[in-house]
C-alpha cells in the first residue's frame, strides 16, 4: 500500500508543479495583481453616443445600440426602448423599428404585442463603449472570407 501512496503523492506534486508553471505564462486580463487581491473597480468607459448605425458583421447579428442607455427603465412594468423603437413611435423618433420577429412566438405565430421572449432588449442588443479591448481581436468579417478580391491584397479566383 505504501508504494501506491508514495506514487500518488508524487503524481499530485507533479501536477501542482506543472499547474504553477503553466499559470505563470497564462495571459492576465485583470492586471498584475492576483485575482485573490481585492481591487477597486475600474471607472466605467464612456458610451459611444453618436447615433450612427454600426454595420453588422454577419447575417442575423442583432444591431448594436449606438446611443447611451443610462437610466433606461427595463423591468416588468416598463421598457424604455419601446418608447422610440415600437412601430407607432418610429416616425417621430426616427429610430429604426424593431423587427417583426419580435412580435412572434417560438412557433412563428404573430402576437398582438411584443413577444415575452423578446422583451429584454439587452439580452441581444448591446451598447458600445470606448474601452480598450482586453485581448487582440482577430475577427474576420464574413465579406472578407467570401469575397477576398474586395480586400486590399486579396486575390480573386475568377
Amino acid at each position: 500500500m505504501r508504494p501506491r501512496l508514495l506514487l500518488g503523492a508524487m503524481a499530485g506534486m507533479a501536477c501542482l508543479a506543472a499547474g504553477t508553471l503553466l499559470a505563470q505564462d497564462a495571459p492576465r486580463l485583470r492586471g498584475p495583481e492576483p485575482f485573490t487581491v481585492e481591487q477597486p473597480a475600474p471607472p466605467m468607459q464612456r458610451a459611444i453616443t453618436n447615433d450612427v448605425r454600426v454595420r453588422r458583421n454577419y447575417p442575423d447579428q442583432p444591431p448594436l445600440i449606438p446611443h447611451s442607455i443610462e437610466g433606461y427603465a427595463l423591468d416588468l412594468h416598463a421598457n424604455k426602448c419601446m418608447s422610440c423603437h415600437a412601430r407607432r413611435f418610429t416616425e417621430q423618433s426616427q429610430a429604426p423599428m424593431i423587427s417583426v420577429t419580435h412580435y412572434q412566438d417560438r412557433e412563428g405565430n404573430t402576437l398582438g404585442g411584443l413577444a415575452p421572449r423578446r422583451y429584454s432588449c439587452l439580452a441581444c442588443h448591446v451598447p458600445q463603449t470606448e474601452a480598450r479591448p482586453l485581448v487582440e481581436n482577430r475577427f474576420v468579417d464574413m465579406d472578407a472570407l467570401t469575397e477576398p478580391e474586395r480586400q486590399p491584397g486579396g486575390r480573386s479566383n475568377r
